[in-house]
């Protein structure tokens, strides 16, 4: 799972956690803390902020989706993508000799290179990737139809079951 830009900060409403868990915060999006217990950090946060939130369009959701889609099954076996307005959360399996935040790093820049095309330029996507190992079937189904149920909130959605994308037309004369 990974964010857009400015999309999840410290001092959420919605809950968040600080970076190796060194700060304790009570609450998470399921049971969030009270909206003011926060407030001052959040209003750091935003000031902290070089540029605006960045929100997908729905067109610029799949741009990004097919990029990240095309560029990760270089390196991985992608089993479902979905692209969102603020978020973009998949499932692949990686071989283990490929370091996975960097895969996913490369296609963020692919997929930020495809939507610079669009427009859309800048700082699009939040730092790191969020990576939570797959624990057994059960989990593995729930994940896929989680990303699946995105679609009915207007994510960019694909899965293995659809045909392949194909290699971007502004790559073809790169190697």
């Amino acid at each position: 799972m990974s964010n857009t830009y400015g999309t999840w900060l410290r001092g959420d409403t919605r809950g968040w956690r600080s970076r190796h868990h060194r700060d304790h915060v009570e609450g998470d999006y399921h049971h969030p803390p009270p909206p003011t217990l926060h407030a001052g950090r959040l209003q750091r946060s935003e000031e902290s902020l070089r540029r605006p939130p960045v929100h997908l369009t729905i067109a610029q959701r799949a741009e990004a989706g097919q990029a990240l889609v095309w560029r990760l099954a270089q390196e991985a076996e992608l089993i479902a993508l979905s692209c969102a307005r603020a978020h973009v959360h998949l499932l692949a399996r990686f071989d283990a000799a490929v370091p996975i935040r960097q895969a996913v790093g490369r296609a963020k820049k692919h997929a930020s290179f495809a939507l610079s095309r669009l427009g859309l330029g800048g700082t699009v996507w939040g730092k790191r990737v969020a990576i939570v190992p797959i624990m057994d079937r059960a989990h593995q189904l729930y994940t896929f139809q989680y990303i699946c149920d995105h679609r009915d909130e207007g994510a960019w959605v694909w899965t293995f079951r659809e045909r392949p994308i194909a290699r971007p037309e502004w790559e073809l004369g790169q190697s």
